[in-house]
């Protein structure tokens, strides 16, 4: 009997390293070279990004981790999901390429963006695949089956920004198909070797550091901090960097959080970039066993305030089940704070335009419906 647990577990172990060496969609690994460039960084420090606060995220137990995935597997969540897949509201690539004048955002769900900002295209974290893992199997399909617009359908893309290198930021499928669409790629420290490994030119990619600044076109991006984690299989954790960004153009000023617990960098983001006329804010997959890494809903709502947030769009929610909450849970709650703090909510249907000339439109409760 010890010999077979012994052959069971040689086997797993071989199949999961030829798994993640040879499945292209867990990206690259930052090799020894690369990683003495990233140790200039104030984030990086024995051998690893790290939070502001260093201890975070805590590492977990063999224990914690089995308590984690018996929960997530096993533990039936009531209205986890809706009912049925969410509408969404198409768009074409002719309403695209006609927007010239001003700001608009449209919503894919979860934290995916399309954004068009004085005649400059920009995807933000766009996860547009069905399912937030290494293969389809690993996982449970989006809450819309169908996209406001395919990637085949947009247009040429003038830059994608990523939050981080997490499966529900930054999707091998979705890379594979916009690479020769994008003209260029900002990111994190590290995120550059996942993009690299997928074929995209290294020319066409920027990394930077938090509070670093750069512009592109007629658009101006800071890379600002988060507090959150990285990685795409067990052996690289941290090995690259998370972060919130800022984007600004002469006359409309956005933040998005990325993925980030409530800590006192969104102040100091407020102070220095704000105020801002729209956020988008995470306010989803969040748990008391991990609350250093994502907001509670009334945390994102404060965090809106901090930046100095004129209007605040819920996200990282509508999209995928990765906790344990209901999935309209983070938008009734959050609802409910700002509503104390006389913060304006957008609230927008998938693929239904945000115009930043028109917030805090659009805000019905189309959740409630369902």
């Amino acid at each position: 009997m010890l010999l077979y647990i012994v052959i069971l577990i040689a086997t797993l172990v071989l199949v999961y390293i030829l798994f993640v060496n040879f499945y292209p969609s867990f990206g690259g690994d930052v090799n020894p070279e690369r990683q003495a460039l990233y140790e200039t960084s104030k984030q990086f420090g024995d051998g690893k990004f790290l939070n502001t606060k260093k201890e975070i995220p805590e590492a977990a137990s063999f224990s914690k981790m089995l308590s984690i995935s018996r929960k997530f597997f096993f533990e039936k969540v009531e209205n986890g999901r809706p009912n049925d897949d969410l509408a969404i509201q198409k768009i074409d690539s002719t309403t695209i390429t006609s927007f010239q004048k001003g700001t608009r955002l449209v919503w894919f769900g979860h934290s995916a963006f399309l954004l068009q900002m004085d005649g400059t295209t920009i995807l933000i974290d766009p996860m547009l695949g069905k399912v937030p893992a290494p293969t389809n199997w690993m996982g449970a399909n989006r809450f819309n089956i169908e996209l406001p617009i395919t990637i085949e359908q947009l247009p040429k893309i003038d830059a994608v920004v990523i939050s981080h290198d997490h499966y529900d930021h930054l999707d091998y499928e979705s890379i594979k198909k916009l690479k020769t669409k994008v003209e260029h790629f900002f990111v994190p420290l590290g995120v550059g070797v996942h993009l690299e490994a997928w074929d995209v030119d290294p020319n066409s990619i920027t990394e930077m550091d938090w509070w670093q600044e750069t512009s592109y076109k007629n658009i101006q991006l800071a890379c600002t901090p988060a507090q959150h984690f990285s990685g795409r299989k067990f052996s690289n954790g941290q090995s690259t960097l998370w972060s919130s960004w800022v984007i600004k153009s002469n006359s409309t000023s956005l933040f998005f959080s990325g993925d980030s617990g409530y800590a006192p960098h969104f102040k100091a983001i407020g102070e220095k970039y704000g105020p801002f006329d729209f956020a988008m804010m995470e306010c989803g997959q969040y748990n008391k066993m991990w609350p250093d890494i994502h907001m509670f809903p009334e945390e994102t709502a404060q965090a809106g305030i901090d930046v100095k947030a004129k209007a605040l769009m819920p996200i990282h929610w509508g999209g995928f089940k990765l906790a344990l909450h209901s999935w309209t849970d983070p938008i009734e709650r959050v609802s409910k704070k700002a509503a104390t703090l006389n913060l304006p909510l957008v609230t927008p249907k998938i693929g239904e335009p945000i115009l930043v000339d028109e917030l805090p439109k659009p805000n019905s409760a189309w959740w409630k419906t369902l």
